[in-house]
């Protein structure tokens, strides 16, 4: 049986028992678990992973390969299922997480908690037995960063999301750290990208669901600012500086151009269809933070948010392609 989970009452500020959780109890079942897992956040993560090894150039190792998926994979699963644990009392307050496997009473507390650390005990074994020790320091540098630093400061800190931006900024570092001798200023790079892209991603997230966070007392940018106008800056600002850092990679690759071995018209020539994706990209993206910071007449903010959180969506996986694609021909 799940045991009663706790939170703070707004009013008074004690802590009070939530018995539903208990009352709602039902046996769990695969969707459950995996729901446990966070998938999407998760394969997030396995994806700049993926992106992170491939931009270092290696020579394909295809069990060094399954190894680093499958150890990402399971830090990132057992981090999402810790963190879960650790906030079942907010999720249980809120419409959009009270569904989830803990405070929907369909798997108990001690579980999660058993599943979360074998899942990262396992993967940083099998990152560090079979891919490399720096990947493994990467993942573990990403635990830490998600679940000492992020998850407690979304219930004291007003920076939480910049704390988690640099928990989300790792996953990159462990795919490169894969690869010996991979260029680390690209490896910086990836982490400037992810880091920046993730601000005006949950930026827009926040103001669509801050009555939620609101609920739980979580003093966020998004519950502070009444207006939105401060979010809406601040997501600009972040949009100029992760397009910016998406044009960074043609810089790097006409720096190192001298070394091109014998192919320089077509090495510049892929350079600069990057640097000109690049721009298009960056340019659409910070047209959607611009509305979302003074939105088109007719328009809401509520709106413009969610504009540019399916842009953010759409932004990352065709930039961090252009990168791929970059690295590997040019």
């Amino acid at each position: 049986m799940t045991p009663p989970v706790l939170h703070h009452s707004l009013a008074a500020g004690a802590r009070v028992h939530l018995p539903t959780v208990a009352m709602r109890h039902t046996r769990a079942g695969f969707a459950d678990y995996l729901e446990l897992t966070k998938p999407r956040l998760s394969s997030l993560s396995v994806l700049t992973t993926v992106v992170g090894y491939f931009a270092a150039r290696p020579v394909f190792d295809g069990a060094l390969f399954f190894a680093l998926l499958a150890g990402t994979a399971a830090c990132a699963a057992g981090v999402a299922a810790l963190n879960q644990w650790m906030e079942a009392d907010t999720d249980a307050l809120m419409r959009r997480t009270a569904a989830r496997p803990i405070p929907g009473g369909k798997i108990a507390t001690g579980t999660a908690f058993v599943i979360g650390w074998a899942l990262c005990a396992a993967g940083l074994a099998l990152l560090f037995a079979r891919v490399t020790g720096g990947a493994a320091f990467f993942a573990l540098a990403t635990i830490v960063a998600y679940l000492a630093l992020y998850t407690p400061a979304k219930r004291r800190s007003r920076f939480s999301t910049e704390i988690g931006a640099v928990a989300g900024a790792f996953p990159p570092l462990i795919g490169w750290a894969a690869v010996p001798g991979g260029d680390a200023a690209l490896a910086w790079v990836l982490f400037a990208i992810l880091f920046f892209w993730q601000i005006p991603h949950f930026m827009a997230i926040a103001w669509t669901h801050r009555r939620d966070y609101e609920a739980v007392n979580f003093p966020m940018l998004a519950v502070r600012d009444t207006t939105g106008g401060r979010v809406a800056a601040w997501s600009l600002a972040c949009t100029f500086a992760v397009a910016a850092a998406g044009l960074a990679p043609a810089w790097l690759a006409l720096a190192g151009h001298e070394n091109a071995r014998g192919h320089a018209g077509t090495s510049l020539a892929i350079i600069a269809a990057y640097a000109i994706v690049a721009l298009a990209l960056g340019a659409w993206f910070t047209k959607r933070a611009l509305a979302f910071r003074r939105p088109p007449a007719g328009q809401t903010r509520e709106t413009a948010a969610r504009r540019l959180f399916f842009a953010s969506i759409a932004w990352l996986p065709l930039q961090l392609a252009a990168l791929v694609v970059l690295r590997l021909l040019a």
